[in-house]
């Protein structure tokens, strides 16, 4: 029994810990649309390429002081945009596209940095047959990179959104609508995606959570008698949760409601924050679903961006929100399936009292104080 309890305990160590470990190394992604133009056999491109991404593949920091400046950047278009065309192969009726680019490069600020955007144009003869992608950017040097494509087809008034990773780099874009099913799963697989790398939503659930399994007797945190105890605790809070962040999700991806992305960035890192020091305080004990809600509704603007930067297909909408909402879900649920028993089973030990809840919890408190950091005031690069 104890062999399982030293087992139980490196697992969810690894739970923890894992996110922590991870922000090191940021998962990257970036963001391609392709547009076909009716009429020909031509593609409209934009591409959202991180400048960090890029610096580390082709050196832009010429002086090394490590800060680019926009003379550094535009000095390298030319290497930056054979770099990204080098890695994206289209293919039409068998036929290799050829690459134009049509506006000077420009940069825009996304929530996690600054990109290098290209606007390109893809030469394809004619659209017939099949139109294949090819996509291998930064893969060789993180095999954690993400691009997320939106796919106009020519005609269309709607997307399809694709997710390229080393194990889907060449898929099929369709010419012809896609069907609902196809629709609703791929949103479904983007939501579960955007959970499992969405740190900070991750880090705050599980600020949440790790309380369940405790309660609070004069002063000190003791564990719970019963595992329907701590179920009912987890139950409410993700429920919580999951309806708050359903709510303002809905409400930003119709553009019902719209804030400032560094306001909602920031206010999300500050909830993590608050989430954590509590389980120090114990201030908030039998009321946590209350926290999880009200956060819960700054955390559901978080998830709308993410949504906007993957598009939604107008003609499919209501399926597009649905499916990555379930994703989102989905991946919770997996995260809590995982925790809960460990936890429960550990709730007894001084490793989980102190070395998970107050050390865990102090941990997560510092990262995400240097998140709110970074992200009120702006500011690049960092441990985290």
């Amino acid at each position: 029994m104890r062999r399982f309890h030293h087992f139980a305990a490196a697992l969810l160590a690894l739970l923890l810990l894992a996110p922590l470990a991870a922000l090191a190394h940021k998962p990257s992604d970036s963001y391609l649309t392709l547009a076909g133009q009716p009429g020909s056999g031509d593609l409209k491109v934009r591409w959202d390429i991180a400048l960090r991404d890029l610096d580390y593949v082709l050196e832009l920091d010429r002086d090394g002081n490590g800060a680019l400046t926009w003379g550094e950047v535009r000095a390298r278009t030319d290497d930056i945009t054979r770099y990204a065309t080098g890695h994206l192969a289209l293919e039409a009726g068998g036929h290799a596209c050829t690459w134009e680019r049509t506006a000077p490069m420009q940069l825009e600020h996304h929530s996690d940095g600054t990109y290098a955007v290209l606007r390109l144009a893809a030469h394809c003869g004619a659209l017939e047959g099949e139109l294949k992608a090819r996509y291998s950017l930064l893969f060789d040097v993180d095999p954690s990179h993400h691009g997320l494509v939106q796919w106009i087809a020519p005609g269309s008034a709607g997307s399809q959104a694709l997710v390229f990773t080393p194990d889907s780099a060449e898929q099929v874009l369709a010419l012809q609508p896609q069907s609902a099913w196809r629709t609703l799963r791929q949103y479904l697989v983007d939501g579960v995606w955007h959970i499992w790398v969405g740190y900070d939503h991750i880090l705050f659930l599980l600020s949440l959570l790790l309380p369940s399994v405790l309660a609070r007797r004069d002063g000190r945190w003791v564990g719970v008698n019963r595992f329907g105890t701590a179920f009912k605790e987890v139950l409410k809070v993700v429920t919580a949760f999951t309806l708050a962040h359903s709510i303002t999700l809905s409400l930003a991806a119709l553009h019902v409601i719209s804030l400032p992305s560094r306001i909602v960035e920031s206010a999300i890192a500050a909830s993590v924050v608050f989430a954590a020091l509590n389980n120090l305080r114990g201030a908030i004990e039998s009321k946590r679903w209350v926290m999880a809600f009200c956060f819960g509704l700054i955390h559901g603007f978080g998830f709308a961006s993410v949504l906007a930067d993957l598009g939604l297909p107008q003609e499919a909408l209501a399926l597009a929100l649905v499916g990555f909402n379930l994703g989102v879900e989905v991946g919770q649920m997996a995260i809590v399936a995982v925790f809960l028993p460990l936890a429960f089973l550990l709730r007894g030990t001084g490793f989980y009292r102190t070395g998970v809840l107050k050390a865990g919890s102090a941990v997560i408190a510092l990262v995400a104080a240097w998140w709110f950091v970074q992200r009120a005031f702006d500011i690049q690069g960092g441990p985290f």
